[in-house]
């Protein structure tokens, strides 16, 4: 396992808080889609103890219709700035090239990327021609229509080859494979059997020597389990998928409620480093 991911150590799980500057999040309607707004909820991020912050300027919820290049730069540049210049380490979440290229220019130190470095044409190239992390997502489909119809012979198993192969692929366009990390795409062209299937097998993922990244966090199918649709009230269920996901080798959490989740892991810790 490389024991390190952006220069933190991986003796501990970090916490990766999500800003969602768009309108159509499916976990805040829109509550950080303003400049300020985004800024300020990843500054209380910040406080509330994320080692990361993830910026992101399209929804790729279920069903989500794509927005322009510019327009995602528009939305995340200015917010990648801000919280880059007050300390944070941010990663952009983004499928596009131009938008790496331009979030990395004013101080993004992560590139968090849902399809794998495979949505643009120009992606490996960028990731290679810079020093930054990638996380590197499975999804199968497309967001607009990934959830019509998912289909597994068996899912942990499938999604570990697609991130095999990804991370072939990046060793092959000359990205060093330490700067890498594996995400499983929980809710990603899965149903909530897959989503179950993947999480009770994340031991699997070790088997590529890299970090993993877990994003559960107010996911679809913890309402679906829980019959709760709210997906702001899904804290508990978000928890409990974090802390089972630590117990079997997560090393990075992205979520939405950073101070929950941090006291949760507190606990969690001080219970299993006791004597």
């Amino acid at each position: 396992m490389i024991k390190t991911f952006a220069d933190f150590s991986l003796d501990r799980p970090l916490i990766m808080g999500i800003v969602n500057a768009t309108p159509d999040s499916f976990s805040d309607a829109g509550e950080a889609f303003g400049f300020e707004d985004a800024v300020a909820r990843g500054l209380q991020m910040m406080q509330d103890g994320a080692d990361i912050i993830d910026v992101g300027g399209e929804s790729t919820r279920p069903g989500a219709a794509p927005v322009s290049i510019e327009e995602e730069v528009r939305r995340t540049v200015p917010v990648v700035q801000r919280l880059s210049e007050a300390g944070a380490c941010v990663s952009i979440d983004t499928r596009h090239a131009l938008v790496m290229e331009a979030a990395l220019a004013v101080g993004a130190e992560v590139i968090n990327d849902v399809t794998a470095l495979t949505g643009d044409a120009r992606s490996l190239d960028v990731a290679a021609s810079v020093d930054a992390p990638v996380i590197l997502m499975h999804m199968q489909g497309e967001p607009g229509t990934m959830q019509a119809n998912p289909t597994y012979e068996d899912a942990p198993k499938e999604v570990l080859d697609y991130l095999t192969a990804r991370v072939q692929a990046c060793e092959a366009a000359g990205i060093n494979r330490a700067r890498l990390a594996l995400d499983p795409g929980i809710g990603f062209g899965k149903t909530v059997a897959h989503n179950v299937q993947i999480l009770k097998h994340l031991k699997l993922y070790e088997r590529l020597g890299l970090p993993v990244l877990l994003g559960a966090s107010r996911k679809s199918f913890i309402g679906k389990i829980a019959n709760e649709d709210d997906a702001q009230k899904r804290l508990s269920g978000s928890i409990a998928a974090a802390l089972y996901g630590v117990q079997h080798g997560v090393n990075i959490l992205r979520v939405h409620d950073v101070r929950e989740t941090k006291q949760a892991l507190d606990v969690w810790t001080a219970i299993e480093s006791a004597d």
